[in-house]
């Protein structure tokens, strides 16, 4: 079962990544070591692979 883009959001908070803003249903977040990343959908909707696998990788990244 896929999981919520309220998950992913709250790991990159987690793993120390700030909400920088959007615009309409996008997100971007920054890490102080300047990793970056956009989010998009709503908070309720199903994460699709692609986003899954980003997010992981990006939090690996930065924790480096």
């Amino acid at each position: 079962m896929p999981r919520k883009i309220r998950q992913l959001i709250s790991e990159l908070e987690r793993a120390g990544f700030v909400n920088r803003g959007g615009k309409g249903s996008h997100r971007n977040f920054a890490h102080p070591k300047g990793y970056r990343v956009t989010i998009s959908g709503q908070p309720g909707d199903d994460a699709k692979k692609y986003q899954e696998r980003q997010i992981r990788h990006q939090i690996e990244e930065s924790q480096r």
